[in-house]
């Protein structure tokens, strides 16, 4: 109710505006301003400053560098960008985004940029489950100096340094992210503005992102759910035992469609099926629409910043799935771009790691991280034109279903 409030007397195109996103529940903001209304006390121990505030980036920070007994209470410009009280253009907290929640500012972490010594963490002090003798010859006191959040960390780790590089990170959801340089550019085409990244007190630069709640989640459900597979890892032989879908769609809106679409009222659907469905047509479907939602995303992403032609126009992807050889090769073919998988699968790590090595100086620059990026495998396009755009016709027809269902049912109103 609070996200739809927004939107209904326009102070959705004021939290568009300056924090570059679409009120929704998906971030913090309406959540906060529900605690500060709803929980007894907690809006008077904010307003005293008793009550604080954070994303789960400055809850580790605060613990690591001791908690109450002196931790500090900070957060990095990505994880701020994802509150709906942060402002895009100044890098801070922005005063009428905090007035329109109802949220005390002094509650708030301090802003910092992604890569700098934000405070240290004492091995003498370590919580129970670090608990273990120190290497022997460590420093009593380990730096914490870099802080991303997860998907600008998985850009950071791709070695997403240069306007118009791309990534993919496939988990429970996909979220894909473009670099867009060293200012925000606003999204007319339902994706979100964001901070990529900050090193020390350099300029930001930006993003814009498409974010997938249901990629991994919908294998999952195949798995736990319907039980017709064990593990995720049976997929890929399932989906190449059969030489299509059979006509099959599954749009997997289990909790609304996020980006482009931003509407949390759809509910999975599956069209096409007939008595000659298998269940190794309903994974191959599956797998299918993780592909085409990260078309969804890509489409959207190219008509509000589209890459130069003389830019590599390759996907570079991550995550679990990625090891999903069907999926990788039918995403370059869903897309027609070359898809590139790296040697390192899970880069948000490595991304928050790089960070945290310039802030104390092992890494020098971001060539020499670029550098170390490497290749795993590149996927090329392999089907023609006419059969790509086909598909891809019959899913967004599937996602019309998916919509409307929710309207012919009541459950949103029509526009």
């Amino acid at each position: 109710r609070i996200a739809s409030a927004l939107d209904r007397d326009g102070r959705g195109d004021v939290i568009r505006h300056k924090a570059g996103l679409p009120p929704a529940t998906y971030f913090s903001g309406g959540k906060l301003q529900w605690i500060l209304d709803n929980v007894d006390g907690v809006r008077a121990d904010a307003e005293r400053g008793d009550a604080l505030f954070g994303t789960p980036d400055t809850w580790v920070l605060w613990n690591l560098t001791g908690g109450a007994l002196g931790g500090v209470h900070v957060t990095d410009v990505t994880n701020a960008s994802r509150t709906m009280l942060f402002n895009l253009h100044t890098l801070d907290w922005d005063e009428e985004l905090l007035e329109l929640f109802g949220v005390p500012r002094r509650m708030l972490p301090a802003v910092r940029s992604s890569s700098e010594v934000y405070g240290a963490f004492d091995l003498k002090r370590r919580p129970e489950g670090l608990a273990g003798a120190a290497p022997k010859g460590a420093a009593n006191e380990v730096p914490v100096a870099g802080v991303l959040g997860d998907q600008q960390a998985a850009l950071f780790g791709q070695a997403g340094f240069a306007v118009g590089d791309t990534k993919n990170t496939y988990g429970t959801g996909s979220f894909l992210l473009r670099n867009t340089g060293d200012g925000p550019v606003a999204s007319r085409h339902g994706l979100l503005t964001t901070v990529a990244y900050r090193l020390a007190d350099r300029p930001a630069c930006y993003a814009l992102e498409g974010s997938v709640f249901i990629t991994g989640a919908a294998v999952q459900w195949l798995r736990d759910g319907l039980k017709i597979i064990s593990s995720a890892a049976e997929t890929e032989a399932l989906a190449r035992s059969v030489q299509d879908t059979g006509g099959v769609y599954f749009v997997p809106a289990f909790a609304g469609l996020g980006a482009p679409h931003w509407n949390p009222y759809a509910r999975g659907t599956v069209v096409g099926l007939t008595r000659g469905t298998t269940s190794a047509h309903l994974v191959r479907a599956a797998l299918e629409a993780i592909a085409y939602q990260s078309r969804d995303v890509l489409e959207a992403m190219n008509a509000d910043a589209p890459v130069s032609p003389d830019v590599d126009a390759a996907l570079k992807v991550d995550g679990g799935a990625v090891k999903n050889d069907f999926l990788c090769q039918f995403q370059s073919d869903v897309l027609g771009v070359p898809v590139v998988r790296p040697t390192v699968g899970e880069t948000t790590a490595l991304g928050a790691a790089y960070a945290a090595g310039l802030a104390v100086g092992y890494w020098q620059s971001l060539e020499e991280i670029k550098g170390l990026w490497k290749a795993d495998r590149t996927f090329q396009p392999q089907m023609d034109t006419e059969q790509r755009e086909q598909l891809y016709s019959g899913w967004q027809d599937a996602v019309r279903c998916a919509l409307s269902w929710a309207r012919e049912s009541g459950k949103q109103p029509r526009t």
